[in-house]
C-alpha cells in the first residue's frame, strides 16, 4: 500500500429503498404486524432544499449518477449516488461546505470520467416537505424508514432564478436494519392501498423528465444497433470488451483519490483491452481499431510510472526487512521508500494530469462508441460465426507465437538476444493468458485452466525482468547513499540477491514452461 499522502475515499453506504407514487388524498396503511413490524414511530417532518448538478447535456443522469447539494433533515450535504447490483444504489456523503454552486474537487474527481471536461451545474432544485416515520421491530431495531414527500421542483432559467415546474407526491421506502423480503411486503401494502409504484429511477430524472430534458427510462438510442447473435464470436467478444471498459472507467476515480491498487487495476484494462483487439483482429475494422490500440498503449505507459515505483519500491522494502540485521548498514529502508514514494508522487501527479486532458477524454469516447457500435466485419469467418469456429483458432495461435519465441530464446548463444527474447515470450504468454480469460464466459473451466497456466508463465518470467528493472533502480540508490556519506554494502548485497533471483526464474521458467506444453491445456482449442 502507498505510505504517502493518499486522500481517502468517503464514507458510503449501500442504499435499497423502493419509489411509490401517492395519489391525491392517500392514507397511510396499517403497518403493524408486515413482516414483523412491531410499531411505527410517530411522524417528524423536514424541510429539505437539494440542488442537483449535471453537464448540460446530463452525462451523470444517462449513467444513473445522481450528485447533489442539500440542505435540512439528518443528513445535510453533497450526496453522489451510484448504481450498485441488484438495483441498490451506493451514496457517498461529502461535507456541506460554503460553495452552493460549485461542485467541490473530491467530487468532480468521482464523476470525471463521466463529465469528461464539461462543465457540471446546476439542473435542477427540489424543495420537500418530507414526514418521516420508522418502522420498528422485535428490539427496537429500525427496519426501514418511510418518508411520505411533498416535492416541488424548478429548474434554472435564464435571469439566474428558479422556475417552478412541477410538483407531486411520493413515498420512498428504504431498508435499515430490514431485508428485502420485508421491503416487498410494506411495497406490496402501499399499493394495495392505493399507492402506484414510481417507474422514475428517481426525483431528479422526474423533474428533468417534466422539463423534457430526458428520455423516458429504458428508451432505446436514435439510431438502433442490433447485438450480435448469442453464441456468435461477435456476442463473446462483445461482453468481453464491455466488462474491460467497464473495469477501466470504475478505476479512474479510484485512481484520482490514489486508492490502492487503483493505477495497477487501470493499466490492467488498458493492456486486456489492447490484448483484445489484436487477438480477435480478424473480426474487426482495423482502421477502427489499430488507432485505439495506439491510444490504450500511450494510456498505460502514462500509468506505468507510478505502477514501477510502487512495485519496486514494496520489494525492496521487503528484502532490506528480511535480511539479518548485521548486514543492514545504514538507513537502507528510509532510502528506498523515501525515493520511491517521491517517484511515486511524481509520476501519480503526472498521471492525474493525463486523466483531465482532452486526449484521454477523446480515448473514452472512442471505448464507449467501441461497445455501443462495435466494428465488427461480418459473416462466418467473422462476428457472425460460431464462437467456437471463429475464436478457439485465434486463441490458439496466442498459444503457438508464445511457443516459437521459447523455442528462438533456447536456441540462441547471445546473452542479450536471450534476455531480449524472454521479455518477448513474458508478453506473448500475458497475451495468451488474456486471450484464455476472455473465454472463460463462453467456455468454463477449460478456457479458465489454459489462462491460469499461461498466467504462471507469465510471473515468473515477470519475476526475471523486475530483477533486471530493479538491480538499476540499486545502482541508483547506492550511488546517491555513497553521496551522502552512507555505506552502500548493503545495496551491493541487494544487486546481489535480485541477480540470483533472475537467475533463478529462468531456471523456474524451464519447468513451468515443461507444465504448460501438456496438451491437456490446449485440448478444448483443437
Amino acid at each position: 500500500m502507498f505510505t504517502g499522502h493518499m486522500t481517502p475515499p468517503a464514507p458510503t453506504h449501500i442504499e435499497i429503498e423502493r419509489k411509490l407514487d401517492a395519489p391525491a388524498g392517500f392514507v397511510l396503511p396499517d403497518l403493524l404486524g408486515v413482516a414483523g413490524v412491531t410499531a411505527v414511530s410517530d411522524p417528524v417532518e423536514h424541510a429539505l432544499d437539494a440542488t442537483y448538478f449535471d453537464t448540460e447535456d446530463l452525462r451523470l443522469q444517462k449513467a444513473r449518477i445522481t450528485l447533489r447539494r442539500r440542505t435540512g433533515g439528518t443528513d445535510g450535504g453533497w450526496h453522489l449516488k451510484r448504481p450498485a447490483s441488484g438495483g441498490a444504489r451506493t451514496e457517498e456523503h461529502h461535507p456541506l461546505g460554503r460553495a452552493t454552486r460549485v461542485v467541490p474537487p473530491a467530487l468532480r474527481a468521482a464523476v470525471e470520467v463521466q463529465a469528461r471536461g464539461v462543465a457540471i451545474v446546476p439542473v435542477v432544485r427540489l424543495r420537500t416537505t418530507r414526514t418521516v416515520r420508522n418502522l420498528v421491530g422485535a428490539d427496537d431495531v429500525v427496519l426501514a424508514e418511510v418518508a411520505v414527500d411533498a416535492v416541488h421542483a424548478s429548474v434554472p432559467s435564464a435571469n439566474g432564478r428558479w422556475t417552478t415546474l412541477t410538483a407531486w407526491d411520493e413515498i420512498e421506502v428504504e431498508l435499515v436494519g430490514g431485508t428485502e423480503k420485508l421491503l416487498a411486503k410494506v411495497v406490496k401494502a402501499f399499493v394495495k392501498a392505493g399507492a402506484v409504484v414510481s417507474d422514475s429511477p428517481s426525483k431528479v430524472a422526474r423533474a428533468l423528465a417534466a422539463a423534457g430534458r430526458v428520455a423516458a427510462p429504458g428508451a432505446e438510442p436514435a439510431t438502433e444497433v442490433q447485438p450480435p447473435a448469442a453464441g456468435s464470436a461477435g456476442a463473446v467478444v462483445l461482453e468481453y470488451l464491455r466488462d474491460q471498459v467497464a473495469h477501466l472507467q470504475t478505476h479512474d476515480p479510484l485512481v484520482r483519490v490514489d486508492a490502492d491498487d487503483a493505477v495497477h487495476q487501470m493499466r490492467v484494462a488498458c493492456r486486456r483491452l489492447r490484448s483484445a483487439l489484436t487477438v480477435y483482429r480478424p473480426l474487426l475494422d482495423r482502421e477502427v481499431t489499430e488507432p485505439l490500440r495506439e491510444e490504450l498503449a500511450w494510456l498505460g505507459e502514462e500509468l506505468g510510472a507510478a505502477r514501477d515505483a510502487e512495485v519496486v519500491r514494496d520489494h525492496l522494502r521487503g528484502l532490506v526487512e528480511a535480511e539479518p540485521a548485521g548486514l543492514v548498514e545504514g538507513p537502507v529502508v528510509e532510502r528506498i521508500v523515501r525515493t520511491m514514494d517521491e517517484r511515486y508522487r511524481a509520476a501519480h501527479d503526472e498521471a492525474l494530469v493525463t486523466l483531465d486532458t482532452p486526449r484521454y477524454f477523446a480515448l473514452l469516447d472512442t471505448l464507449d462508441a467501441l461497445v455501443a457500435t462495435p466494428p465488427f466485419i461480418n459473416g462466418p469467418a467473422g462476428a457472425e460465426g460460431a464462437a467456437a469456429d471463429v475464436l478457439l483458432p485465434l486463441v490458439r495461435k496466442t498459444w503457438k507465437r508464445a511457443a516459437r519465441l521459447v523455442d528462438a530464446a533456447h536456441a540462441t548463444d547471445d546473452p542479450a538476444e536471450h534476455d531480449l527474447l524472454l521479455h518477448d515470450v513474458r508478453k506473448a504468454a500475458k497475451r495468451a493468458r488474456y486471450a484464455g480469460e476472455s473465454l472463460v464466459a463462453a467456455f468454463g473451466k477449460d478456457a479458465k485452466a489454459y489462462g491460469k497456466q499461461m498466467a504462471t508463465v507469465q510471473e515468473v518470467l515477470g519475476e526475471h525482468q523486475d530483477s533486471v528493472v530493479i538491480r538499476g533502480y540499486l545502482v541508483e540508490l547506492s550511488a546517491a547513499a555513497h553521496a551522502a556519506g552512507e555505506s552502500t554494502f548493503t545495496y551491493g548485497r541487494l544487486h546481489a540477491l535480485e541477480q540470483v533471483r533472475g537467475y533463478t526464474t529462468e531456471t523456474d521458467f524451464d519447468g513451468v514452461w515443461a507444465a504448460a506444453q501438456d496438451p491437456a491445456y490446449r485440448a478444448w482449442l483443437g
